[in-house]
């Protein structure tokens, strides 16, 4: 079981175009924290004390990068925006990585983002993010159309494209990357797609034969799948591992998308005819911003190296849930993931 892993380090990966500066609040819970606010704001102001704050790197595009950096990718390519300070901490991030990662960084305002990470009462987590784009919200093919970044493309395994929805030139952007490099696996996570999700049904439609994989979480299912006339495919909180199978097989076969949806309950992969689940890890979930990044990164890889679907959903399904319960954020390697693999009891998910 995943020795095609081996080599797939090989492979040179292109991601684009999001870089986010993230300030993570952790709270206690929603009602907790509206009923302070509400008492702040009657008395006229004030500071509410002893609120755990942390900052650090963010953006689908960044995050993914990093973690197949982590996964031992020795070929990744960052395309992304940042002003003179952003991009110092860019390269302060990555200079781990030596000359593995190359950050191709475009002169702009970068993005900002507030997490606000509820403790629910089932004892689990959920965040709200407080998102200002910068000038990822206009990052168009404009921003990679240069003859050294034409061959960049052209020679990829694969490119990745994410964040769809803080791009209103998301749509222009991932046509011409996908254009550019005919020979590439491409992939596209749109992240929060609900304010324009009939913009992003449409884009799907028109560039269905050149994407390889679209990767979803359960409210981007559920708003895609709106869009698409399919109605609310995973209610919140209230969906089994049938409902999950059942809407990968939906969006596919209705887009002509290999459709990868991953859950808090497991992740579902389809072609639109056959479909594979496999459960999540239970973990505690100590970091929840980022997790969907981790997700992508380890099935971007599963996918070239062109294991059997199952394996790949697993393999992403153990890097996710380390990444979760880490408290300091930082992705697992390939090693610490087929470690977990190997020390749980998961055997008769691939036999079932």
């Amino acid at each position: 079981m995943f020795e095609a892993l081996k080599g797939v380090d090989k492979n040179s990966i292109v991601v684009m175009p999001d870089f986010f500066v993230d300030r993570i609040v952790t709270l206690r819970s929603q009602e907790e924290f509206c009923n302070l606010l509400a008492e702040k704001v009657r008395f006229g102001g004030g500071a509410i004390r002893n609120i755990a704050t942390t900052e650090r790197k963010g953006g689908n595009a960044v995050n993914v990068a990093y973690c197949l950096a982590r996964l031992g990718i020795k070929n990744t390519t960052l395309f992304t925006i940042a002003d003179e300070l952003g991009s110092a901490m860019l390269h302060k991030v990555f200079s781990k990585f030596g000359d593995r990662v190359n950050l191709r960084v475009e002169h702009g305002r970068h993005g900002r983002t507030t997490s606000l990470e509820f403790l629910k009462s089932n004892a689990t987590k959920a965040n709200v993010m407080l998102n200002d784009a910068g000038d990822n919200e206009y990052f168009g093919s404009e921003k990679i159309d240069s003859d050294e970044t034409l061959k960049i493309l052209e020679n990829a395994n694969a490119v990745i494209v994410v964040n769809w929805g803080s791009n209103l030139k998301g749509s222009q952007l991932a046509t011409f990357a996908f254009s550019k490099s005919a020979k590439s696996f491409h992939y596209i996570d749109p992240a929060d797609i609900e304010s324009r999700k009939d913009e992003f049904r449409d884009f799907l439609r028109n560039i269905s034969n050149n994407i390889h994989a679209l990767a979803l979480n359960e409210n981007e299912a559920n708003s895609l799948g709106n869009s698409l006339g399919l109605n609310s495919l995973l209610p919140p909180n209230d969906y089994d591992e049938a409902d999950v199978e059942k809407a990968a097989v939906q969006i596919s076969s209705n887009l002509s998308i290999n459709t990868d949806i991953h859950t808090r309950i497991g992740a579902a992969s389809s072609n639109g005819k056959e479909v594979d689940f496999v459960p999540a890890f239970e973990v505690e979930a100590k970091t929840l911003t980022g997790a969907g990044d981790s997700w992508d990164s380890a099935n971007i890889l599963c996918y070239l190296s062109r294991i059997s679907s199952r394996e790949r959903l697993m393999f992403s399904n153990a890097y996710a849930s380390l990444y979760v319960q880490s408290s300091d954020a930082e992705p697992p390697t390939m090693e610490e993931t087929l470690e977990l693999i190997n020390t749980k009891s998961t055997g008769h998910v691939l036999d079932r």
